[in-house]
Order: structure tokens, then C-alpha cells, then sequence
């Protein structure tokens, strides 16, 4: 089963080798095509059926409104009437200036979940290597979702190239997402303002993976953080629970079973105990198929495990 619905890609087959190739430095026209973005978001005021055996009267509800798609008409949510749709399109338009003007190249966009949500990722350019083989490229994810599962959210990425293995960039001390609720208006040039489309936050991100990469760990502080990081809640709300299974996991990638694992950078460093999870969660984490496990990786649950060993790991170079 897919969550993909539409999607396109510039350069290398993206993690489930589904979607349109296109060449390079395609306009944002062509992208919104081979994306399954060229169309809209309308919306309905709610209406229901009162009575029995097709004898009744058809009610407004005004406080609701239904979404639905301009091409096919299909459903998409039923939500308040103070709801601030942001289209397909401008997802991608949030990028125009970008690709033309600042050297950010459009990697993939497309539409998940039958159009409820949709996406799309820019390298800005900006790129780090570490101990002379670990490359990290620097990404700009923007997404929405118009059923009320996502805010409008534009956040840096990092992509380490060995491995495919996606992490939000920090901006200073903020976790490096610009959220903007659905009861506001989407400004793209406000959220540009905020990001601060700049090569600061990336300098600061890569003075961190070199730390990273200068420290080492020693096998009971890998247990221990593990044990701290891949838990879920117990039936009981306030019991934390330890992931066994993906303890092991993680210690069998970080050991030398993962990608770039037994690289210079890696082996035995907190670098490397990073990208253990890291590639955990994006490849390994259990899924109902690769895009649910990549929707939970950018948005979900996934991205919330790569925050919290990120913080742990921050805490062995302080």
C-alpha cells in the first residue's frame, strides 16, 4: 500500500523508486504537473439529509465546510469554516525565487494520501564533508496538510548522502520548523523572513556534526542513551517503556550493520550513534509501508525519536 499519490523527482530514485523523472532545472510549470500538483483545493458548505426513505430536507450546517479536489471533485476533509486552505501550488511557487535567484535545486514533490497533504524538498547548495568522505547535503522541506494532520511547515533537512538519512536542522535554539496553522494565512515571504534563507544556521549545524564526529563513545553510554531514546508509552500513560527490539536494532547499525557505519566519521563516535537511529527510523522503523514510514520520519513519530537523540547527543559534546 502507498501513501504516494502523485509524485516527481530530479537526480536519484527517492526512497520507494515510485515517481515521474524529470531533467534537470525544470520549471516550477512542469513541476506542479509530473507532481499531481496542477490543480485546486475548493470547498463546499456542509449539507446533510434529514428524514427517511429518500423524503426529507437538505440542512446547511455553516459552521463546517467540506474540501474537495478541483479535478476529480473527491473529498478531502470536513473542516471549520475559519480553515485557511493553502493550495497545491503553492507549494511549490514557495520556490520559485528560490531555484532562480538563491541556487536551490527542487529534488522531489508530490501528494500523499489522496491529495491531503502535500510536499516538496530543494537542495539549497549548501553541503559539509566529514574526515574527508562523510557528505551531508542541506535541504529545505515545505509541507501541508489540509485535513487538520499538519500545519503548513517549512523546515531545513539534512540529507547524509551515504545512507539517504534525513535530520531537522536547528536554527539557533529553535527546533528549525517555521509552523504556520491553517487559522492563519500562509505568507510565503514572511516564512522566508523567518527561515532566514542564509548559510548561518548551516555553518552552525556543521560545526555540530564536527563535534559530533571529535566524540567518542564508550559501549555503556551507547546502551544508556539508547534506552533513553527508543521508548514508547506503557498501557499504564505514565509508564515509559523500553523498545527492545529496536534497541537492538540500532545497536547492530551503529556496530557496523548500517550504512557508512565503519566510515572514519562514524565508528564509535556520537556521530555515528546519531545516524544509527537516524537510519533506524527512516529505513528499518516498523511501517505499514515505506511512505507511512517516511510521512512518520519527517512528520510523525519518526521525526520525534531523530529530535530526541539529537538532543541526547548534543548533551555528550557540550
Amino acid at each position: 500500500m502507498h501513501l504516494v499519490e502523485t509524485m516527481a523527482y530530479a537526480g536519484e530514485k527517492p526512497w520507494h523508486g515510485l515517481g515521474k523523472r524529470l531533467e534537470a532545472q525544470q520549471p516550477i510549470e512542469v513541476w506542479k504537473v509530473h507532481a499531481g500538483m496542477d490543480w485546486q483545493i475548493e470547498e463546499s458548505e456542509v449539507r446533510y439529509f434529514s428524514g427517511k426513505n429518500n423524503v426529507g430536507v437538505i440542512n446547511a450546517f455553516p459552521e463546517q465546510k467540506v474540501l474537495y479536489r478541483s479535478d476529480t471533485k473527491a473529498p478531502l476533509a470536513v473542516v471549520s469554516k475559519r480553515f485557511q486552505v493553502v493550495q497545491p501550488g503553492e507549494i511549490l511557487e514557495f520556490y520559485r525565487d528560490l531555484t532562480a535567484c538563491n541556487g536551490f535545486v527542487l529534488e522531489t514533490a508530490g501528494v500523499l494520501r489522496e491529495g491531503r497533504k502535500v510536499w516538496a524538498l530543494a537542495r539549497t547548495g549548501q553541503s559539509a564533508t566529514l574526515k574527508g568522505k562523510d557528505k551531508v547535503d542541506g535541504y529545505l522541506l515545505l509541507a501541508t496538510a489540509c485535513d487538520g494532520t499538519l500545519a503548513t511547515t517549512a523546515q531545513f533537512t539534512s540529507v547524509r548522502v551515504v545512507c539517504n538519512n534525513t535530520l531537522q536542522i536547528a536554527l539557533g535554539q529553535s527546533s528549525g520548523a517555521i509552523k504556520v496553522p491553517h487559522r492563519s494565512a500562509f505568507d510565503p515571504d514572511a516564512v522566508k523572513r523567518q527561515l532566514g534563507i542564509t548559510v548561518s544556521s548551516w555553518g552552525d549545524f556543521v560545526t555540530r556534526m564536527k563535534a559530533l564526529v571529535d566524540c567518542p563513545v564508550d559501549p555503556d553510554s551507547v546502551e544508556e542513551l539508547l534506552r533513553r531514546v527508543l521508548t514508547y508509552p506503557g498501557q499504564d500513560t505514565k509508564a515509559i517503556v523500553v523498545n527492545e527490539q529496536a534497541v537492538a536494532t540500532v545497536r547492530a547499525l551503529y556496530e557496523g550493520g548500517g550504512r557508512g557505519a565503519l566510515m572514519a566519521s562514524s565508528r564509535g563516535t556520537a556521530w555515528g550513534l546519531l545516524n544509527s537511529v537516524t537510519e533506524f527510523v527512516d529505513h528499518h522503523r516498523r511501517a505499514r509501508s515505506n511512505d507511512h514510514r517516511r510521512d512518520a520520519a519527517w512528520f510523525g513519530q519518526g521525526a520525534q525519536i531523530k529530535q530526541r537523540v539529537w538532543d541526547e547527543a548534543m548533551k555528550l559534546v557540550a
